[in-house]
Formats: structure tokens, sequence, C-alpha cells
């Protein structure tokens, strides 16, 4: 993907089939899928790629054990399908991940080990492995420093798990493999109509200042936890549909989860689910669920957000994690469907809906990562409807993404694994770099080379970009990255043609931005 070629197909004339607005999970997902239907499509992204929600999930393609829990069997159906497809889809991306439920009173083991029976038998031929109970030694052997006191054993099972951003990352080049046009750093500032109906937006290019009118037979809205915002461009008085919820996640050194497995906590002391869980050699806990009264880009953990995250964790492992020992804490917000009536964001659909305004605007809201693809098929099937495209099938449950290489080598500690087919490529460039195969910082899995392959291949554009999403960077060590900034600085300003204030300004407005994901005390 090149940025200069895409900005170029912006200001082309003619009319596109469709428009998305938005480069999360769910805009990347409809622009992969109407442009392998054959519609002439174009994405617009204010920010870059999975800036918000769609960068800062629990790193899990699972149908939701809570789900199950709560009787929503469709919900758990429909994600342990699209489980099943995102890996035989994307094997370089999602690895099958064992989870251990800790089992420390008799009934537990009973309790869910049926359940996760269940689990496996909604997920038919598309299971990953069978869930098992464990004794206590075999629970021990999976997680060696799992709280010992008064345990009994536990139940295992599978489900996936992958790198959220460099997901999103693919779902942009698979679109642009297959003829879409997607820029981010360019936000919808307007709707236009004809005769009443949405016909068009403009977009601006943050980087050179220029509006352009765009044409469209129909408008996607897939802008996340910002979805009333343009539904609010189309209506001023639509009434808001989304009630946003925060989940927060620590990320500590890999001593604190050792062995092969994650740890799942079906129960902490507010009836939320925890997760412990091994990640680009780090373990990252989480998550919360606390409703928030308005969508933040940049949303920060709350206190009692982080005591209840290091309180719960303590109780299963053998050496409790302290605020001192967080390497990074992060937030993320999700969509979550409005209901009049419900007492808790718990309570929530984590469904989706497909919204059509009086004006024809196409809404997708709530959903998770792990239903990408099905939420995709479905708005651009009620897109067909309603900008009176050729109807078309979707193609994307055996689609290939962008990097697919066999599921034998599937992805590993190795930074590289994430590049799939195009790992070769990333190498070259590594190879042809000055000092490319250098490390960014002694703390961190990267090396010089990645920064230049994310600019000239992938759209980065700040250090930002790349140290929070084209690396893992920031989430890894938020310390180690502000370090690291000034390295990436002035690669990307070799790269890019920017001289030495730029590249001063972008480590400035980083150290910023990433102290924000350190924890106070630690």
């Amino acid at each position: 993907m090149h940025r200069d070629a895409m900005l170029k197909r912006l200001g082309e004339p003619g009319e596109w089939d469709v428009v998305v607005i938005g480069g999360g999970a769910s805009g990347l997902g409809v622009a992969v899928d109407a442009a392998t239907r054959g519609f002439r499509t174009l994405l617009l992204e204010q920010h870059d790629f999975a800036k918000g929600t769609s960068s800062r999930s629990t790193k899990l393609v699972h149908g939701g054990v809570r789900y199950l829990e709560q009787g929503n069997i469709p919900l758990v159906m429909e994600a342990l399908r699209e489980r099943g497809l995102l890996h035989a889809n994307a094997p370089h991306l999602v690895r099958h991940l064992p989870f251990v439920v800790p089992r420390y009173k008799w009934w537990e083991g009973p309790f869910y080990g049926v359940g996760l029976k269940l689990y496996d038998l909604l997920a038919g031929r598309l299971n990953l492995a069978p869930s098992r109970l464990l004794n206590r030694e075999e629970a021990i052997a999976r997680i060696p420093n799992l709280e010992p006191e008064n345990l009994l054993g536990g139940v295992l099972y599978y489900d996936g798990q992958f790198d959220d951003a460099r997901l999103a990352v693919t779902l942009a080049q698979t679109a642009a493999d297959h003829g879409a046009c997607v820029l981010n750093y360019a936000p919808v500032t307007a709707l236009h109509k004809r005769n009443g109906m949405i016909a068009g937006v403009t977009a601006v290019d943050q980087e050179n200042g220029a509006a352009y009118e765009v044409a469209a037979k129909v408008v996607v809205n897939a802008t996340g936890i910002f979805a009333d915002r343009i539904r609010q461009l189309d209506d001023g008085l639509a009434a808001p549909v989304l009630q946003p919820s925060q989940g927060v996640h620590l990320v500590f050194d890999r001593r604190f989860l050792r062995g092969d497995a994650a740890i799942m906590v079906p129960h902490t002391d507010d009836g939320r689910v925890l997760f412990v869980i091994p990640w680009h050699g780090r373990a990252l806990v989480g998550t919360t669920d606390t409703p928030m009264s308005a969508p933040e880009i940049e949303p920060r953990p709350l206190p009692e957000e982080v005591a209840f995250i290091l309180r719960n964790a303590g109780r299963y492992l053998a050496e409790a994690p302290t605020a001192r020992d967080v390497l990074c804490t992060f937030a993320g917000q999700r969509p979550l469907v409005h209901a009049h009536g419900t007492k808790s964001t718990k309570e929530l659909s984590r469904g989706h809906e497909v919204l059509i305004s009086d004006a024809g605007l196409v809404t997708i809201i709530g959903g998770k990562w792990t239903t990408y693809r099905k939420m995709a098929e479905d708005t651009v099937d009620h897109a067909i409807q309603v900008g009176g495209l050729a109807e078309r099938p979707c193609v994307t449950v055996t689609l290939r993404l962008h990097g697919w290489r066999a599921a034998d080598t599937a992805p590993s500690e190795d930074p590289m694994s994430v590049y799939g087919a195009d790992a070769d490529a990333v190498a070259a460039v590594i190879a042809e770099q000055p000092a490319g195969s250098t490390p960014l910082h002694p703390r961190l899995p990267y090396v010089r080379g990645v920064v230049t392959w994310a600019a000239r291949r992938e759209m980065a554009r700040t250090v930002e970009d790349v140290l929070a999403r084209h690396t893992r960077s920031l989430l890894l060590d938020a310390r180690a990255s502000i370090e690291a900034a000034p390295a990436v600085a002035e690669l990307l300003a070799a790269e890019l043609g920017r001289d030495a204030e730029w590249a001063a300004a972008q480590v400035d407005a980083y150290r910023a931005l990433a102290e924000g994901y350190v924890l106070a005390g630690s």
C-alpha cells in the first residue's frame, strides 16, 4: 500500500459504489467484502488504521464463554464459526491457545466442565481441540506459577489468539489487493445529499489540507464508538444508539505467566471474566467493563479499574503483580448497542446491528473483532439494496487474507511471523537499511528496518503509528517505546522526506501520548 497512490485515486473523477467511513475492524471488514464482490470501494479513516478500539482488544478470537453462561447461544455459535474461518483464512495471524480455568472448589469441575463441553459442541467441525478436566498436577504443569493453595485442578479448553492491530493492517492490505482505495488521515467532515438521500462525502487530507468531494452510490458508517457522530451529520436529531464500555488491560513481564497456557477466571469479585494471557513475550491481564459517558479516542484507565485487575489477578498467581510491575496499561472502548432499562454494560448485547437512516446512511454498530467478517457481510448486503448495486454474493468465507501462508507456519514469538508471506520482503528491506537489523531498544523485539517497511508498504505516517500499531512496542513496554521514539522519528523522516523539526515534533507528541500508558507508581 502506498499512500501517495491512494491519494491520487481519491482525486480521480467518478462515482464510487461504496464509501466506507472508519478504518477499524468494522470498516476494514466492509471494505474487504465490498471490494471482493467487485464494487468500486473507498475507505476513509480519520487517524491511522485501528487507532481506536480495534487496537486495544484482549487479543482473543473467541466464541465468548461468558455469553454462553448468559444463554446467548446464537452469538456464541456465530462467533465460534467465525473463529474457525479466521484461523483458516489468516493462519499467520491466528493461533490456537490453551486456557486453564483453575478449580479451587469441588463443584467448579462439573460446572465448568459441562459448560465447556457445550462450547466444544457448538463449535462443531470448526472446534480447535476438545476441552478436558485437569487434576492438580496437570494444572500446575500447564501454569507452574498458578496459586497452589487449595488448588484442586482445572478445566482445559482452547480458543484463538491474534494481534488486533496487525490484523487491521492485513485487512487494509487485502482490500487494496482487491482494488479498494484505503486512505488514513483523511477524516470525513460532511455528508452530501441529493434529493434528500446520501450521495457522497467531503474528506480532508490531513497532510496537505486539501478537501475532496467524493460521490458515492452508498455510504457506510463504520466508525465504532463514534458512529453516533456520523449519524448526527446525517440527521442532527438522531438519537444515540451506543453505550461506550471501557475495557482496561495491564501488561507484565512474562514471569507472571509461566507455561504454555492462559488463565481464564470466569467469576471475579464483581461477576466479570478475567484473562491472563501470554502475548508477544509478555503477560496481558484484563479486562474491565465500565460504562462511559462519552466516546474517547485516547481513553485512560480509571484507578479503580487498575485496582480491580491487580486484586483479582493476584488471587490466581503465586506471585501477585503490583503496580510497580506494570509495563503498560491501556484502555479501549467497546461500541455496545444501547438498551434502555439495563443495569450495567455487562448486560448489553455484544451482537451487531445494521441501521439504515431515512437518507440511506448505512451504519454498522456493535459486534466484536471475532465476528468482523460476518458483520461486514451483513452490512454490504444492506448496502447493495440501499445503493441499488448489482446483486453479488459474499466471497469472504474462504478468502485468504493478505500474507496467507500454510498453517504449519503459525504465529510464534518471532516478530517476523505476523508478516506471513511478506516476511521475505520485510527481511529484504531490513537488509538494505544501514543498521537495519539493529534492535530499536534492548527491551523491544523489533529492529530498525521494520520502521522503514511500515512507512514504505503499510502507510505508517507517524512515530505513534509505528510504535503503537505497526509494531506493538507501546503496549509491550511503554517506557522503552518512549526511549525508542527518537530513532523511529529519524527513520521515518528519512523515508517520508521530512526534516529534523518534524522529527523533533513527532518525538514530543509521542512522549506526551505514551506517558498516558505508564501507570503512576510503576
